[in-house]
């Protein structure tokens, strides 16, 4: 009954049930006619159909009886039926006769399945045969089976799932074992889904407030607010946004603990809305509750009846929230609306410089111009057309799929098309055939990339997004061989000179051992040379940290020695003055091997400048070998010996 629910709750009219039950003989419960799809006809004429007989011969009951009945009442013309063909009256054949049977019943082995597949088939063949001479029945063109056994609680089950699998060409079956109770729900609740094209919402956060005019009964005998989630089904298009985009985990995918059915979660949006309000809409779906005895979808239900709407958002971890979704009632019936997450297209279109990927700008607009000529659509004369009947549409279709098939977007995600040497073989390979001077051409091609390897020429290689130098000259051309070896194998299978071409480039990429070694040596220079200029960089960061520490540890002693002197009681007096040190007295650093250093050339321009501000002393400029006789005047008066350390002796 749950699954009569479901179907016709989403699918109010053309999706039509017939309702058998098979004992010692069928009962039908309805008909095909319109006014009898609702559950409340269902369930008066199975209460007037009564439990079963317990004094019946067991033997008698059988469920053939109602797959006879149920193959008979697919051969039937329903009303939609009956209205398409009668306004195709010169092709009622096109209209289709395709149904599904739902079988319901304790098998006792698989043998028995076997058997009740095969009597449906021979009752098919019969039905046919009977159709083909009436104008009341129609022929049943493709029937589906579907066998649920149902097994008591506490037992092990005797017959074996199956997938889907062909019996013949008017038949398929499929076979599910299932326990009894609410394994029974929940299995006929994955089969409407997968029957009908539906699809599972979980609506969660739902606040039970008085404000809010939910749950007012539970409301009164709490004080506190809870929230609480409604699941609900409807047609798979309303979660066709996120199949496009791909942004399912973005809606919060989850998959039951059957792990067969899955569920999109949306969150209440606390700012509610009212019908008067317009929203973008994309399309409105009818909904379904799963549970729909429960209180919260029994006091969801009547919130949106009573004319209000509710708002439902993505659940985001960061970042802006975005409301994909409404639920909202229309005439007595409760939609799910899905609402434009995106651009709108009543809005001015985006700059190409924007870009659908955002941040990405380096798209190949120039390529796509050139692309958009090469494909430009033209009327065809009625002479032009090919001896093999192909329409000029279906050629246009293929030669734009031979353009696409390799055909990348952004320039920093391609080499070989920002090539100009690629650029005769790019425009040749995917032709529909080529020539033998084509072939040519893209051979000559391929050698020209060979010799430009072999002259190591730099390549149009991006590098955003990475650090450094970026790749190698060697991994550059591999990056390169990749790419133009990727686009030729989607063309490789056209003809037989594509294929040449493929195995030319193979042919060039397998280097001779004498190659490799070459590429071996380079590689090994390169190395070489760079741990060269790293070693360099850091001897001469080295050696001028040890000239600054020599020239302040001289220094230091000259400080020192100042003091010993002074503090000596055996020593006589010094004079006040500190003898200058001359540039010639202080010996030149070992001048590195390597480049000058910053702090070498710092130094020697401020010894050049200071030596310039002062007129030079007298002894110092008349010295020799960089010695000066002090107090030579006293010698002269006194008679005394001076000595070369300008001390006089009594």
């Amino acid at each position: 009954m749950e699954y009569c629910r479901i179907l016709f709750d989403v699918y109010p009219v053309d999706k039509l049930v017939n309702y058998i039950v098979s004992d010692s003989e069928f009962h039908t419960l309805n008909s095909w006619r319109r006014e009898n799809q609702s559950t409340h006809e269902l369930m008066s004429a199975l209460a007037a159909v009564g439990p079963p007989n317990p004094r019946e011969d067991p033997e008698c009951c059988s469920i053939l009886h109602g797959l006879v009945a149920a193959v008979e009442a697919l051969c039937k013309i329903t009303e939609l039926q009956h209205e398409r063909r009668t306004a195709l009256m010169d092709t009622a054949e096109r209209v289709a006769n395709r149904g599904r049977i739902i079988c319901l019943t304790n098998a006792k082995s698989d043998t028995n399945v076997r058997m009740l597949e095969d009597y449906i088939q021979e009752t098919i063949s019969e039905q046919n045969k009977l159709a083909a001479g009436s104008d009341r029945l129609m022929a049943i063109q493709q029937c589906e089976l579907v066998v649920i056994h149902i097994y008591p609680q506490g037992e092990d089950t005797l017959v074996s799932d199956r997938p889907k699998k062909e019996i013949s060409p008017l038949l398929t079956s499929e076979v599910h074992s299932v326990r009894a109770g609410r394994h029974l729900a929940s299995k006929l609740n994955i089969l409407v889904q997968q029957h009908f094209d539906l699809a599972s919402t979980t609506i969660t956060n739902i606040p039970m407030k008085p404000t809010l005019n939910v749950c007012e009964q539970e409301e009164q005998h709490a004080n506190t607010s809870a929230n609480y989630d409604v699941e609900l089904l409807h047609h798979r298009d309303a979660h066709m946004e996120f199949f496009k985009s791909g942004d399912l985990h973005m809606a919060g995918t989850s998959t039951r603990e059957n792990g067969v059915k899955e569920t999109m979660t949306l969150k209440w949006c606390t700012p509610r809305t009212n019908s008067i309000e317009l929203h973008y809409c994309t399309g409105a779906y009818r909904i379904s509750p799963t549970d729909v005895n429960s209180r919260p979808s029994s006091c969801l239900t009547n919130f949106l009846l009573n004319g209000r709407s509710v708002l439902l958002e993505q659940p985001r971890k960061s970042g802006s929230k975005v409301i994909s979704h409404m639920l909202s009632s229309h005439g007595g019936e409760i939609f799910l609306h899905v609402l434009n997450s995106n651009r709108s297209t009543l809005e001015d279109p985006p700059s190409i410089s924007e870009g659908c990927g955002g941040r990405v700008t380096d798209y190949r607009i120039t390529d796509f111009g050139e692309f958009m000529r090469d494909n430009r659509l033209t009327p065809v004369a009625e002479s032009s057309y090919e001896p093999s009947g192909k329409l000029p549409v279906e050629r246009a279709k293929a030669q734009l799929e031979r353009y696409t098939r390799y055909w990348p977007m952004i320039i920093s995600q391609t080499t070989i098309f920002n090539m100009q040497a690629v650029v005769p073989l790019a425009n040749l390979i995917v032709k529909e055939a080529l020539t033998e001077e084509d072939v040519l051409t893209c051979q000559k091609t391929i050698y020209n990339l060979v010799d430009m390897e072999r002259k190591n020429d730099p390549l149009p290689i991006s590098t955003v997004g990475s650090r450094g130098k970026g790749p190698k000259r060697d991994e550059q051309y591999r990056i390169m061989w990749n790419e133009l070896e990727t686009l030729v194998k989607t063309h490789a299978g056209a003809t037989d000179r594509h294929q040449r071409v493929l195995d030319c480039i193979v042919a060039c990429r397998s280097k001779p051992p004498e190659e490799e070694e070459r590429k071996k040596r380079g590689r090994k220079r390169e190395d070489r040379e760079d741990r060269t200029e790293k070693n360099a960089s850091k001897e001469t960061e080295d050696k001028s940290w040890q000239e600054s520490e020599r020239l302040k540890g001289l220094l230091e002693k000259d400080d020192q020695e100042s003091e010993v002197i002074k503090d000596s009681p055996d020593s006589p007096e010094p004079l006040n003055k500190k003898p200058r040190l001359i540039p010639e007295d202080v010996q030149p650093p070992e001048r590195a091997k390597g480049p000058a250093t910053l702090l070498s050339m710092w130094t020697n321009r401020i010894t050049v400048a200071n030596s310039r501000k002062h007129q030079e002393f007298f002894g110092r400029a008349s010295s020799v070998n960089s010695k000066f006789e002090l107090y030579q005047h006293l010698k002269e008066e006194n008679g005394m010996d001076a000595h070369e350390n300008g001390k006089a002796t009594r």
